[in-house]
Protein backbone atom coordinates (compact mmCIF):
# COMPACT_ATOMS: atom_id res chain seq x y z
CA UNK A 1 0.00 0.00 0.00
CA UNK A 2 1.48 3.33 -1.13
CA UNK A 3 0.75 6.30 1.15
CA UNK A 4 1.35 9.87 -0.05
CA UNK A 5 3.66 11.19 2.67
CA UNK A 6 2.87 14.86 2.03
CA UNK A 7 -0.88 14.28 2.39
CA UNK A 8 -0.23 12.30 5.57
CA UNK A 9 1.84 15.17 6.99
CA UNK A 10 -0.99 17.64 6.25
CA UNK A 11 -3.48 15.38 8.03
CA UNK A 12 -1.20 14.92 11.05
CA UNK A 13 -0.68 18.69 11.37
CA UNK A 14 -4.43 19.23 11.16
CA UNK A 15 -5.17 16.57 13.79
CA UNK A 16 -2.46 17.98 16.02
CA UNK A 17 -3.90 21.48 15.85
CA UNK A 18 -7.38 20.25 16.76
CA UNK A 19 -6.09 18.22 19.71
CA UNK A 20 -4.00 21.16 20.93
CA UNK A 21 -7.15 23.30 21.03
CA UNK A 22 -8.94 20.57 23.00
CA UNK A 23 -6.14 20.42 25.58
CA UNK A 24 -6.02 24.23 25.89
CA UNK A 25 -9.73 24.53 26.59
CA UNK A 26 -9.60 21.60 28.99
CA UNK A 27 -7.89 24.06 31.33
CA UNK A 28 -10.54 26.70 30.59
CA UNK A 29 -13.60 24.57 31.41
CA UNK A 30 -13.96 25.07 35.16
CA UNK A 31 -17.67 24.35 35.62
CA UNK A 32 -20.68 22.82 33.87
CA UNK A 33 -21.69 26.15 32.27
CA UNK A 34 -18.20 26.48 30.76
CA UNK A 35 -18.28 22.88 29.50
CA UNK A 36 -21.68 23.16 27.80
CA UNK A 37 -22.03 26.88 26.95
CA UNK A 38 -18.56 28.38 27.29
CA UNK A 39 -19.83 30.62 30.07
CA UNK A 40 -21.99 32.47 27.49
CA UNK A 41 -18.93 34.37 26.27
CA UNK A 42 -18.82 33.62 22.53
CA UNK A 43 -18.14 36.46 20.09
CA UNK A 44 -19.92 37.10 16.78
CA UNK A 45 -17.44 35.38 14.48
CA UNK A 46 -17.04 32.23 16.56
CA UNK A 47 -20.80 31.98 17.12
CA UNK A 48 -21.56 32.35 13.40
CA UNK A 49 -18.95 29.98 12.00
CA UNK A 50 -19.26 27.36 14.73
CA UNK A 51 -23.04 27.28 14.21
CA UNK A 52 -22.74 26.84 10.46
CA UNK A 53 -19.77 24.47 10.49
CA UNK A 54 -21.50 22.21 13.01
CA UNK A 55 -24.59 22.38 10.80
CA UNK A 56 -22.95 21.53 7.47
CA UNK A 57 -21.63 18.02 7.95
CA UNK A 58 -19.86 15.78 5.45
CA UNK A 59 -22.84 15.92 3.12
CA UNK A 60 -21.77 19.45 2.07
CA UNK A 61 -18.55 18.14 0.52
CA UNK A 62 -19.75 14.63 -0.36
CA UNK A 63 -23.55 14.35 -0.74
CA UNK A 64 -24.47 17.70 -2.34
CA UNK A 65 -21.69 17.73 -4.99
CA UNK A 66 -22.60 14.12 -5.83
CA UNK A 67 -26.27 15.01 -6.28
CA UNK A 68 -25.35 17.99 -8.49
CA UNK A 69 -22.98 15.87 -10.60
CA UNK A 70 -25.68 13.28 -11.14
CA UNK A 71 -28.82 15.39 -11.46
CA UNK A 72 -27.63 18.90 -12.31
CA UNK A 73 -29.09 22.12 -10.89
CA UNK A 74 -32.34 20.39 -9.92
CA UNK A 75 -30.37 19.00 -6.96
CA UNK A 76 -30.01 22.54 -5.62
CA UNK A 77 -33.48 22.65 -4.02
CA UNK A 78 -32.05 21.29 -0.76
CA UNK A 79 -29.41 24.02 -0.82
CA UNK A 80 -32.08 26.66 -1.42
CA UNK A 81 -34.17 25.32 1.45
CA UNK A 82 -31.16 25.30 3.77
CA UNK A 83 -30.22 28.86 2.82
CA UNK A 84 -33.72 30.13 3.59
CA UNK A 85 -33.88 28.10 6.80
CA UNK A 86 -30.54 29.46 7.99
CA UNK A 87 -31.71 33.05 7.62
CA UNK A 88 -35.06 32.44 9.32
CA UNK A 89 -33.41 30.62 12.21
CA UNK A 90 -31.00 33.49 12.89
CA UNK A 91 -33.76 36.08 12.37
CA UNK A 92 -36.62 34.50 14.31
CA UNK A 93 -35.03 32.24 16.92
CA UNK A 94 -31.53 33.43 17.85
CA UNK A 95 -32.23 36.61 19.86
CA UNK A 96 -35.38 35.30 21.51
CA UNK A 97 -33.75 32.03 22.55
CA UNK A 98 -30.67 33.78 23.96
CA UNK A 99 -32.90 35.98 26.12
CA UNK A 100 -35.42 33.30 27.11
CA UNK A 101 -32.81 30.73 28.19
CA UNK A 102 -31.13 33.36 30.37
CA UNK A 103 -34.38 34.51 31.97
CA UNK A 104 -35.58 30.93 32.42
CA UNK A 105 -33.24 30.28 35.33
CA UNK A 106 -30.11 30.50 33.15
CA UNK A 107 -30.89 27.28 31.27
CA UNK A 108 -27.81 25.67 29.71
CA UNK A 109 -29.49 22.95 27.62
CA UNK A 110 -32.58 22.84 25.41
CA UNK A 111 -34.37 20.28 27.65
CA UNK A 112 -33.63 22.38 30.74
CA UNK A 113 -34.93 25.48 28.95
CA UNK A 114 -38.20 23.76 28.06
CA UNK A 115 -38.74 22.64 31.65
CA UNK A 116 -37.93 26.09 33.04
CA UNK A 117 -40.07 27.71 30.34
CA UNK A 118 -43.11 26.23 32.10
CA UNK A 119 -41.69 26.61 35.64
CA UNK A 120 -42.32 22.92 36.14
CA UNK A 121 -40.79 20.61 38.73
CA UNK A 122 -41.70 17.59 36.63
CA UNK A 123 -38.80 15.98 34.78
CA UNK A 124 -41.08 14.46 32.11
CA UNK A 125 -40.24 16.98 29.41
CA UNK A 126 -36.48 16.75 30.05
CA UNK A 127 -36.60 12.97 29.97
CA UNK A 128 -38.46 12.92 26.63
CA UNK A 129 -36.01 15.46 25.21
CA UNK A 130 -33.02 13.44 26.41
CA UNK A 131 -34.30 10.26 24.74
CA UNK A 132 -34.96 12.05 21.42
CA UNK A 133 -31.54 13.73 21.48
CA UNK A 134 -29.78 10.48 22.33
CA UNK A 135 -31.49 8.44 19.58
CA UNK A 136 -31.18 10.86 16.67
CA UNK A 137 -27.70 12.09 17.55
CA UNK A 138 -26.48 8.50 17.46
CA UNK A 139 -27.51 8.41 13.79
CA UNK A 140 -26.15 11.90 13.09
CA UNK A 141 -22.80 11.22 14.75
CA UNK A 142 -22.53 7.93 12.88
CA UNK A 143 -22.81 9.88 9.61
CA UNK A 144 -19.88 12.10 10.62
CA UNK A 145 -17.77 9.08 11.58
CA UNK A 146 -18.64 7.47 8.25
CA UNK A 147 -17.56 10.61 6.37
CA UNK A 148 -14.10 10.51 7.94
CA UNK A 149 -13.80 6.80 7.27
CA UNK A 150 -14.59 7.18 3.57
CA UNK A 151 -11.97 9.90 3.30
CA UNK A 152 -9.25 7.74 4.83
CA UNK A 153 -10.31 4.86 2.61
CA UNK A 154 -9.99 6.98 -0.50
CA UNK A 155 -6.71 8.71 0.35
CA UNK A 156 -4.72 6.06 2.20
CA UNK A 157 -6.49 2.90 1.01
CA UNK A 158 -7.08 1.82 4.60
CA UNK A 159 -9.71 -0.79 5.20
CA UNK A 160 -12.97 0.78 6.30
CA UNK A 161 -12.80 -0.26 9.96
CA UNK A 162 -9.27 1.08 10.40
CA UNK A 163 -10.21 4.36 8.77
CA UNK A 164 -13.31 4.66 10.92
CA UNK A 165 -11.36 3.96 14.10
CA UNK A 166 -8.67 6.60 13.44
CA UNK A 167 -11.14 9.39 12.67
CA UNK A 168 -13.40 8.54 15.60
CA UNK A 169 -10.56 8.56 18.14
CA UNK A 170 -9.49 12.10 17.21
CA UNK A 171 -13.03 13.48 17.40
CA UNK A 172 -13.66 11.82 20.75
CA UNK A 173 -10.36 12.97 22.20
CA UNK A 174 -10.73 16.71 21.78
CA UNK A 175 -14.46 16.74 22.57
CA UNK A 176 -13.79 14.73 25.74
CA UNK A 177 -11.13 17.17 26.83
CA UNK A 178 -12.32 20.61 25.88
CA UNK A 179 -16.08 20.63 25.88
CA UNK A 180 -18.08 23.44 24.31
CA UNK A 181 -15.26 25.97 23.89
CA UNK A 182 -13.04 23.40 22.20
CA UNK A 183 -15.91 22.46 19.88
CA UNK A 184 -16.67 26.10 19.03
CA UNK A 185 -13.08 27.17 18.38
CA UNK A 186 -12.26 24.08 16.34
CA UNK A 187 -15.55 24.59 14.46
CA UNK A 188 -14.47 28.17 13.73
CA UNK A 189 -11.19 26.99 12.20
CA UNK A 190 -12.90 24.09 10.43
CA UNK A 191 -15.53 26.45 9.02
CA UNK A 192 -12.81 28.65 7.51
CA UNK A 193 -11.11 25.59 6.03
CA UNK A 194 -14.36 24.25 4.54
CA UNK A 195 -15.09 27.67 3.03
CA UNK A 196 -11.65 27.98 1.44
CA UNK A 197 -11.67 24.44 0.02
CA UNK A 198 -15.15 24.70 -1.46
CA UNK A 199 -14.31 27.99 -3.19
CA UNK A 200 -10.86 26.96 -4.46
CA UNK A 201 -11.70 23.53 -5.89
CA UNK A 202 -14.44 24.46 -8.44
CA UNK A 203 -12.45 27.54 -9.55
CA UNK A 204 -9.36 25.39 -10.15
CA UNK A 205 -11.46 22.81 -12.00
CA UNK A 206 -12.95 25.54 -14.20
CA UNK A 207 -9.50 26.91 -15.15
CA UNK A 208 -8.32 23.40 -15.98
CA UNK A 209 -11.26 22.48 -18.21
CA UNK A 210 -10.59 23.49 -21.86
CA UNK A 211 -13.66 24.75 -23.67
CA UNK A 212 -15.75 25.07 -20.52
CA UNK A 213 -19.19 26.45 -21.34
CA UNK A 214 -22.81 25.84 -20.51
CA UNK A 215 -23.28 24.13 -23.89
CA UNK A 216 -20.38 21.78 -23.16
CA UNK A 217 -21.83 20.88 -19.73
CA UNK A 218 -25.27 20.28 -21.26
CA UNK A 219 -23.74 18.04 -23.93
CA UNK A 220 -22.40 15.83 -21.14
CA UNK A 221 -25.26 15.99 -18.66
CA UNK A 222 -28.30 16.28 -20.92
CA UNK A 223 -30.60 19.07 -22.10
CA UNK A 224 -32.01 19.80 -18.65
CA UNK A 225 -28.80 19.52 -16.63
CA UNK A 226 -28.60 23.27 -15.98
CA UNK A 227 -32.37 23.72 -15.49
CA UNK A 228 -33.42 24.23 -11.88
CA UNK A 229 -36.96 23.14 -12.69
CA UNK A 230 -36.18 20.10 -14.82
CA UNK A 231 -34.31 16.83 -14.42
CA UNK A 232 -33.50 14.15 -17.00
CA UNK A 233 -37.22 13.47 -17.42
CA UNK A 234 -37.91 17.08 -18.37
CA UNK A 235 -39.49 18.29 -15.16
CA UNK A 236 -39.00 18.33 -11.41
CA UNK A 237 -41.96 17.00 -9.48
CA UNK A 238 -43.60 19.33 -6.97
CA UNK A 239 -42.90 16.78 -4.23
CA UNK A 240 -39.17 17.06 -5.02
CA UNK A 241 -39.24 20.85 -4.68
CA UNK A 242 -41.22 20.68 -1.44
CA UNK A 243 -38.91 17.98 -0.05
CA UNK A 244 -35.88 20.14 -0.84
CA UNK A 245 -37.26 23.38 0.57
CA UNK A 246 -38.60 21.74 3.73
CA UNK A 247 -35.03 20.99 4.80
CA UNK A 248 -34.96 24.60 5.97
CA UNK A 249 -37.54 23.83 8.68
CA UNK A 250 -35.07 21.47 10.31
CA UNK A 251 -32.95 24.36 11.59
CA UNK A 252 -35.54 25.30 14.21
CA UNK A 253 -35.03 21.98 15.94
CA UNK A 254 -31.27 21.35 15.81
CA UNK A 255 -29.96 21.35 19.41
CA UNK A 256 -26.29 21.60 18.34
CA UNK A 257 -27.08 24.80 16.41
CA UNK A 258 -29.50 26.30 18.94
CA UNK A 259 -26.95 26.10 21.78
CA UNK A 260 -24.73 28.52 19.81
CA UNK A 261 -27.45 31.14 20.09
CA UNK A 262 -27.65 30.50 23.82
CA UNK A 263 -23.88 30.91 24.26
CA UNK A 264 -23.27 34.27 22.57
CA UNK A 265 -21.99 36.97 24.93
CA UNK A 266 -24.56 39.61 24.04
CA UNK A 267 -27.81 39.27 22.07
CA UNK A 268 -26.89 42.52 20.27
CA UNK A 269 -24.04 40.58 18.61
CA UNK A 270 -26.47 38.24 16.87
CA UNK A 271 -27.15 40.64 13.96
CA UNK A 272 -23.45 40.65 13.05
CA UNK A 273 -23.32 36.86 13.49
CA UNK A 274 -26.32 36.49 11.18
CA UNK A 275 -24.62 38.45 8.40
CA UNK A 276 -21.41 36.41 8.74
CA UNK A 277 -23.37 33.15 8.82
CA UNK A 278 -25.43 33.99 5.73
CA UNK A 279 -22.38 34.96 3.67
CA UNK A 280 -20.70 31.68 4.65
CA UNK A 281 -23.78 29.56 3.96
CA UNK A 282 -24.69 31.06 0.59
CA UNK A 283 -21.15 30.87 -0.79
CA UNK A 284 -20.45 27.33 0.46
CA UNK A 285 -23.79 25.95 -0.78
CA UNK A 286 -23.34 27.53 -4.23
CA UNK A 287 -19.73 26.31 -4.34
CA UNK A 288 -20.74 22.75 -3.39
CA UNK A 289 -23.23 22.64 -6.27
CA UNK A 290 -20.52 24.05 -8.58
CA UNK A 291 -18.16 21.23 -7.53
CA UNK A 292 -20.64 18.75 -8.98
CA UNK A 293 -21.58 20.74 -12.10
CA UNK A 294 -18.06 21.85 -13.07
CA UNK A 295 -16.72 18.48 -11.97
CA UNK A 296 -18.79 16.88 -14.72
CA UNK A 297 -17.11 19.09 -17.32
CA UNK A 298 -13.65 18.43 -15.87
CA UNK A 299 -14.09 14.65 -15.81
CA UNK A 300 -15.77 14.76 -19.20
CA UNK A 301 -18.11 11.85 -18.67
CA UNK A 302 -21.54 11.78 -17.03
CA UNK A 303 -21.17 8.04 -16.57
CA UNK A 304 -17.91 8.41 -14.67
CA UNK A 305 -19.72 7.20 -11.54
CA UNK A 306 -22.35 4.48 -11.47
CA UNK A 307 -24.81 6.41 -9.30
CA UNK A 308 -25.14 9.38 -6.92
CA UNK A 309 -23.78 7.29 -4.03
CA UNK A 310 -20.61 6.44 -5.92
CA UNK A 311 -20.27 10.09 -6.94
CA UNK A 312 -19.78 11.11 -3.27
CA UNK A 313 -16.01 10.99 -3.92
CA UNK A 314 -16.09 13.69 -6.63
CA UNK A 315 -14.66 16.40 -4.36
CA UNK A 316 -11.79 14.07 -3.43
CA UNK A 317 -11.25 13.14 -7.09
CA UNK A 318 -10.95 16.78 -8.11
CA UNK A 319 -8.57 17.65 -5.27
CA UNK A 320 -6.16 14.77 -5.96
CA UNK A 321 -6.17 15.48 -9.72
CA UNK A 322 -5.74 19.25 -9.46
CA UNK A 323 -3.35 19.81 -6.54
CA UNK A 324 0.05 18.48 -5.42
CA UNK A 325 0.45 16.34 -2.28
CA UNK A 326 0.61 18.72 0.70
CA UNK A 327 -1.88 21.22 -0.72
CA UNK A 328 -4.20 18.34 -1.58
CA UNK A 329 -3.85 17.14 2.02
CA UNK A 330 -4.84 20.56 3.36
CA UNK A 331 -7.88 20.73 1.07
CA UNK A 332 -8.92 17.16 1.85
CA UNK A 333 -8.72 18.06 5.53
CA UNK A 334 -11.84 20.14 4.83
CA UNK A 335 -13.78 16.87 4.66
CA UNK A 336 -12.43 15.95 8.07
CA UNK A 337 -13.36 19.45 9.20
CA UNK A 338 -16.94 18.93 8.04
CA UNK A 339 -17.19 15.59 9.83
CA UNK A 340 -15.46 16.70 13.02
CA UNK A 341 -17.24 20.05 13.36
CA UNK A 342 -20.57 18.26 13.30
CA UNK A 343 -19.67 15.22 15.39
CA UNK A 344 -18.05 17.16 18.24
CA UNK A 345 -21.10 19.40 18.63
CA UNK A 346 -23.49 16.48 18.52
CA UNK A 347 -21.49 14.45 21.02
CA UNK A 348 -21.47 17.41 23.39
CA UNK A 349 -25.20 18.11 23.15
CA UNK A 350 -26.04 14.43 23.54
CA UNK A 351 -23.71 14.22 26.56
CA UNK A 352 -25.38 17.26 28.11
CA UNK A 353 -28.76 15.56 27.72
CA UNK A 354 -27.48 12.42 29.45
CA UNK A 355 -25.72 14.20 32.35
CA UNK A 356 -27.84 17.28 32.97
CA UNK A 357 -31.27 16.22 31.77
CA UNK A 358 -31.23 12.53 32.71
CA UNK A 359 -28.61 11.81 35.37
CA UNK A 360 -29.05 15.02 37.38
CA UNK A 361 -32.78 15.43 36.80
CA UNK A 362 -33.73 11.88 37.73
CA UNK A 363 -31.00 10.49 39.98
CA UNK A 364 -28.62 13.12 41.42
CA UNK A 365 -30.33 16.47 41.82
CA UNK A 366 -27.49 17.70 44.07
CA UNK A 367 -24.65 16.50 41.86
CA UNK A 368 -21.63 18.82 41.91
CA UNK A 369 -20.28 20.57 38.81
CA UNK A 370 -17.22 18.34 38.87
CA UNK A 371 -19.34 15.20 39.03
CA UNK A 372 -21.55 16.34 36.15
CA UNK A 373 -18.53 17.19 34.00
CA UNK A 374 -17.11 13.70 34.43
CA UNK A 375 -20.52 12.12 33.81
CA UNK A 376 -20.66 14.19 30.62
CA UNK A 377 -17.24 13.02 29.55
CA UNK A 378 -18.23 9.43 30.22
CA UNK A 379 -21.39 10.01 28.17
CA UNK A 380 -19.28 11.33 25.27
CA UNK A 381 -17.35 8.05 25.30
CA UNK A 382 -20.45 5.84 25.49
CA UNK A 383 -22.36 7.73 22.79
CA UNK A 384 -19.33 7.76 20.52
CA UNK A 385 -18.85 4.01 20.86
CA UNK A 386 -22.49 3.33 19.94
CA UNK A 387 -22.28 5.75 16.98
CA UNK A 388 -19.07 4.00 15.93
CA UNK A 389 -20.90 0.66 15.90
CA UNK A 390 -23.71 2.17 13.80
CA UNK A 391 -21.15 3.49 11.31
CA UNK A 392 -19.45 0.11 10.80
CA UNK A 393 -21.44 -0.56 7.61
CA UNK A 394 -19.13 0.60 4.77
CA UNK A 395 -22.09 0.87 2.39
CA UNK A 396 -24.00 3.36 4.54
CA UNK A 397 -24.90 6.59 2.76
CA UNK A 398 -23.72 9.78 4.43
CA UNK A 399 -26.64 11.66 2.90
CA UNK A 400 -29.12 9.00 4.01
CA UNK A 401 -27.96 9.06 7.64
CA UNK A 402 -27.96 12.87 7.75
CA UNK A 403 -31.43 13.21 6.22
CA UNK A 404 -32.92 10.76 8.76
CA UNK A 405 -31.44 12.54 11.78
CA UNK A 406 -32.22 16.01 10.38
CA UNK A 407 -35.88 15.07 9.93
CA UNK A 408 -36.05 13.54 13.40
CA UNK A 409 -34.76 16.66 15.14
CA UNK A 410 -36.64 19.08 12.93
CA UNK A 411 -39.99 17.40 13.55
CA UNK A 412 -39.43 16.73 17.27
CA UNK A 413 -38.04 20.09 18.36
CA UNK A 414 -38.71 22.57 15.55
CA UNK A 415 -42.40 23.33 16.23
CA UNK A 416 -41.80 23.23 20.00
CA UNK A 417 -38.95 25.77 19.90
CA UNK A 418 -40.85 28.16 17.62
CA UNK A 419 -44.05 28.08 19.66
CA UNK A 420 -42.19 28.29 22.98
CA UNK A 421 -40.72 31.62 21.83
CA UNK A 422 -43.76 33.12 20.11
CA UNK A 423 -46.94 31.69 21.73
CA UNK A 424 -47.69 32.32 25.39
CA UNK A 425 -50.66 29.93 25.34
CA UNK A 426 -48.35 26.96 24.82
CA UNK A 427 -48.49 24.29 27.54
CA UNK A 428 -46.04 21.65 28.68
CA UNK A 429 -48.45 18.83 27.75
CA UNK A 430 -48.62 20.29 24.24
CA UNK A 431 -44.82 20.34 24.04
CA UNK A 432 -44.40 16.73 25.16
CA UNK A 433 -47.15 15.50 22.83
CA UNK A 434 -45.67 17.40 19.87
CA UNK A 435 -42.14 16.11 20.41
CA UNK A 436 -43.27 12.48 20.68
CA UNK A 437 -45.62 12.67 17.69
CA UNK A 438 -43.07 14.53 15.54
CA UNK A 439 -40.32 11.98 16.17
CA UNK A 440 -42.62 8.99 15.70
CA UNK A 441 -44.01 10.41 12.44
CA UNK A 442 -40.50 10.59 10.99
CA UNK A 443 -39.63 7.05 12.09
CA UNK A 444 -42.87 5.64 10.65
CA UNK A 445 -42.61 7.65 7.41
CA UNK A 446 -39.05 6.42 6.83
CA UNK A 447 -39.82 2.78 7.57
CA UNK A 448 -43.30 2.15 6.13
CA UNK A 449 -42.78 1.43 2.40
CA UNK A 450 -46.08 2.95 1.27
CA UNK A 451 -45.27 6.27 2.98
CA UNK A 452 -41.62 6.33 1.90
CA UNK A 453 -42.73 5.61 -1.69
CA UNK A 454 -44.50 8.99 -1.89
CA UNK A 455 -41.09 10.61 -2.26
CA UNK A 456 -42.01 13.28 0.29
CA UNK A 457 -39.26 14.00 2.79
CA UNK A 458 -40.39 12.79 6.23
CA UNK A 459 -39.64 16.17 7.83
CA UNK A 460 -42.62 17.73 6.01
CA UNK A 461 -45.38 15.53 7.49
CA UNK A 462 -43.49 15.25 10.80
CA UNK A 463 -43.27 19.02 11.27
CA UNK A 464 -46.86 19.75 10.20
CA UNK A 465 -48.43 16.97 12.29
CA UNK A 466 -46.35 17.86 15.36
CA UNK A 467 -47.34 21.53 15.02
CA UNK A 468 -51.01 20.63 14.81
CA UNK A 469 -50.79 18.29 17.82
CA UNK A 470 -49.05 20.94 19.95
CA UNK A 471 -51.71 23.56 19.18
CA UNK A 472 -54.65 21.19 19.73
CA UNK A 473 -53.32 19.74 23.00
CA UNK A 474 -52.35 23.19 24.34
CA UNK A 475 -55.77 24.70 23.54
CA UNK A 476 -57.59 21.81 25.21
CA UNK A 477 -55.28 21.99 28.24
CA UNK A 478 -55.71 24.57 30.99
CA UNK A 479 -54.16 27.96 30.37
CA UNK A 480 -50.56 28.49 31.63
CA UNK A 481 -50.28 30.05 35.07
CA UNK A 482 -49.88 33.78 35.57
CA UNK A 483 -46.22 33.24 36.57
CA UNK A 484 -45.47 31.41 33.33
CA UNK A 485 -47.11 34.16 31.27
CA UNK A 486 -45.14 36.79 33.19
CA UNK A 487 -41.93 34.87 32.44
CA UNK A 488 -42.87 34.89 28.75
CA UNK A 489 -43.41 38.66 28.82
CA UNK A 490 -40.13 39.24 30.69
CA UNK A 491 -38.18 37.19 28.16
CA UNK A 492 -39.66 39.27 25.34
CA UNK A 493 -38.64 42.58 26.92
CA UNK A 494 -35.35 41.86 28.71
CA UNK A 495 -32.22 43.53 27.32
CA UNK A 496 -29.15 41.26 27.57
Amino acid sequence: MQIDTSILIAFILYFGAMLAIGIYFYRKSKNISDYFLGGRQLGSWVTALSAQASDMSGWLLLGLPAAAFWSGLSAAWIAIGLGIGTYLNWKLVAVRLRKFTYVADDSITIPQYLQNRFMSKSTAIRSVCAVIIFVFFLVYTASAFSTGAKLFQYVFHFDYVTALTIGSIVIIAYTFLGGFLAACWTDFIQGMLMFAALVIVPIAAAFNTPGLSSDFIVSLGGDNFLNLFADASGKVALVTIISGLVWGLGYFGMPHILVRFMAIKDSAMIKKSRIIAMIWVVITLVAAVCVGVIGLAFLGNHGYYTDAGAAEVIFMDLVTRLFPGFIAGVLLSAILAAAMSTADSQLLVAASAVSNDFYKALFRRNASNKELMWVSRAAVMIIAVVAYLLALDPNSSVMGLVSYAWAGFGASFGPVILLSLFWKRLTMKGCVAGMVVGGLTVVLWENIPALAATGLYSLAPGFVIALAVIVIVSLTDKEPSREVQELFARARSVNI
